[in-house]
């Protein structure tokens, strides 16, 4: 793995300090002489540092005034807005909001996979439903998230799509991490298994319309376990 070079540590050392919380939305992060001070580092390494923090629109500069925090809803680069839902920043809105994202792209790539999907594949779905069942029964909800994650990983691919599989890769700690969350509830578990069934038949059918359907009820239903059974729940 290449070093990193100076301005990326500094860059790299503030973002963690954003997605930490010491410097929330809207707020004044320190100057360059502060930074370059605390890293030891000149104040043109800090600047470069800066405008890289900027050109991803997680800072912005107001002249006159300093160097600002931009609300994570406005950032442009994909690797910091997960490292900060890693530290669950603003939690709750952003479990819905990667759940709209899965039901905007799975249930295209679960139509596409309908009429391109393998036989050996669809045994594969098989087994891995199999396996949630049985994870199930025995409450063993890292095997339930497994074969869970396996599930949809094999439509993505089914898809026939490149950009799906590619686009969703960076999220699978994310949706390892919320799976584990949700999947600790039995009854989430439960509607798992029936709507994983439904897709099943419909891909096994080979008929686009019923797959995209049945993906998007599953999208619908996780979305209404999350909202009933965990952003509702009281905290401990």
């Amino acid at each position: 793995m290449a070093r990193k070079s100076l301005t990326e540590v500094v860059a790299d050392d503030l973002l963690d300090r954003i997605v930490a919380g010491e410097f929330p939305p809207g707020s004044l992060v320190p100057g360059e002489l502060e930074l370059g001070a605390q890293h030891e580092v000149s104040r043109m390494t800090v600047r470069e540092a800066m405008k890289t923090l900027e050109a991803q629109r997680i800072l912005r500069v107001e002249r006159g005034r300093g160097t600002f925090v931009n609300p994570l809803g406005t950032w442009g680069s994909l690797h910091a807005v997960l490292r900060a839902v890693s530290e669950g920043r603003d939690d709750a809105a952003v479990a819905i909001q990667l759940i709209e994202l899965r039901r905007m792209l799975e249930t295209g790539a679960c139509e596409l996979a309908a009429t391109r999907i393998s036989g050996d594949d669809l045994k594969r779905l098989a087994g891995e439903l199999e396996r949630m069942r049985t994870a199930h029964a025995a409450n063993d909800v890292p095997a339930f998230v497994e074969s869970d994650l396996a599930f949809h990983d094999i439509i993505l691919h089914a898809s026939g799509n490149i950009f799906v599989s590619v686009l969703f890769e960076p999220l699978h700690r994310i949706l390892e991490n919320r799976r584990a969350e949700t999947s600790r509830v039995p009854e989430i578990q439960a509607n798992a298994i029936a709507m994983h069934a439904a897709i099943l038949a419909a891909l096994t059918a080979g008929r686009p319309e019923p797959a995209r359907v049945a993906m998007d009820n599953h999208m619908v239903q996780t979305l209404d376990d999350l909202k009933g059974y965990v952003l509702q729940a009281p905290k401990s």
